[in-house]
């Protein structure tokens, strides 16, 4: 790696329920637009595209792009799962970092159906069929129900086993999403539940409630990066910088382990959550704000652990005493996260770099956390794509 890598900008639009009918290629744009603008760029000086997404088809990335321009740069379509938004990213920031390119703009976008996930090839063997054979040796299918809720009501189940934690600890991490939420006008879902509310809604799966999972969610954001020397050419207000960043996939004993935590990526959380402290000299306790991958409040509560925000099955604790909220010691998805922020896949982890990015050039409004310096985004695909990214704030 030879420079440094900026955000320039970034932007999003506001997520929304599928049957609102918005196009991808819409989205797309109208956030690509909103990362040029905030950066202060024209499209013809971006060197290359990394598109992210799981529901479409093929360069759906150049669809998007070309209502921008038709440079003939390379644009590159990524799906990693519900990571493909990060891995974007990853392929960016590397490309600017080597020298292939000084500018790249990522982009993550997703035109949802409404329901649950289900498999959209069915004539072919599916990538998760190792994973699903693993989760019936730990956890009883029922496979009259969407698959991905029972990966992680096995995950629950499996921790309250481990530490005693209770439902209510997973209810009050839905409860403290929609007040956070509340103050994010691009949020899906604003309006403030009471843990009673969420124990009381339908069961999805387990002990997992439908206020515990995340909605289905059509949307799209950006992020445009650069070198610091394309930042002074262009005399960019560039104040965010992309301090480390890792992706993982996993190891060779995963299905040896038997445990549904490891097969919904904790262990991939933490190895690197590790790498990047390490390399960027810092400590979780030095972290000011954090946007990680709550599709179900069990993961938001394994990414505590995970992330070493506290101690393992400390979360309770952690939750209990507010250490996850303003006033306490972390910033937890201040926009709301996927819980209520919603969910287009592509597009999760590249609005979660939006809302660091606000966050550390104070730019956040009502949900600002104070003084915030350093910023851990975890984004998570099963399958399995783990990415953690530190942004610094440069001034």
């Amino acid at each position: 790696m030879k420079s440094r890598v900026l955000i320039a900008g970034a932007g999003m639009i506001p997520f929304t329920k599928p049957s609102l009918g918005a196009r991808y290629d819409d989205m797309g744009a109208a956030a690509a637009r909103a990362a040029l603008d905030d950066a202060g760029l024209s499209y013809d000086k971006i060197g290359q595209v990394y598109a992210g997404y799981v529901y479409g088809d093929s360069t759906s990335g150049q669809r998007i792009v070309y209502q921008l321009g038709m440079t003939r740069i390379p644009v590159l379509n990524v799906n990693n799962n519900c990571a493909s938004g990060s891995s974007a990213l990853w392929l960016a920031r590397q490309a600017v970092a080597s020298g292939a390119t000084e500018c790249a703009l990522t982009i993550g976008f997703e035109q949802m159906p409404p329901g649950a996930l289900t498999a959209k090839w069915t004539d072919r063997p599916a990538p998760l069929s190792a994973f699903q054979a693993a989760l019936d040796d730990v956890y009883a299918v029922d496979p009259a129900l969407p698959m991905t809720p029972q990966y992680f009501a096995a995950a629950a189940q499996e921790y309250f086993d481990k530490t005693g934690a209770t439902v209510e600890t997973l209810a009050a991490v839905a409860v403290k999403a929609r007040r956070h939420a509340g103050n994010n006008p691009l949020a899906v879902f604003r309006t403030p539940i009471t843990v009673e509310e969420v124990l009381s809604s339908p069961t999805v799966a387990g002990p997992l409630t439908r206020l515990q999972c995340c909605p289905p969610t059509s949307g799209a954001a950006a992020a445009v990066v650069c070198t610091e020397e394309f930042a002074r050419k262009h005399g960019l207000d560039a104040r965010v910088a992309i301090t480390a960043q890792a992706l993982e996939s996993d190891d060779q004993d995963l299905f040896d382990r038997r445990s549904a935590i490891s097969l919904v990526g904790s262990d991939v959380t933490r190895r690197i959550a590790e790498r990047v402290y390490e390399e960027a000299g810092v400590d979780p306790a030095d972290i000011d704000v954090v946007e990680l991958h709550d599709c179900f409040t069990i993961n938001e509560v394994l990414t505590y652990e995970g992330l070493g925000l506290c101690e393992p099955g400390g979360a309770e604790k952690f939750i209990a005493e507010g250490d996850n909220t303003y006033g306490g010691r972390v910033v937890t998805n201040p926009s709301g996260g996927l819980l209520s922020k919603g969910h287009p896949l592509g597009a999760t982890g590249l609005a979660q770099i939006v809302e660091l990015t606000r966050q550390l050039s104070g730019t956040a409004g009502e949900r600002q956390v104070p003084n915030a310096k350093l910023g851990l985004q975890h984004n998570l695909g099963l399958g399995t794509a783990g990415v953690v990214t530190l942004l610094e704030r440069l001034s």
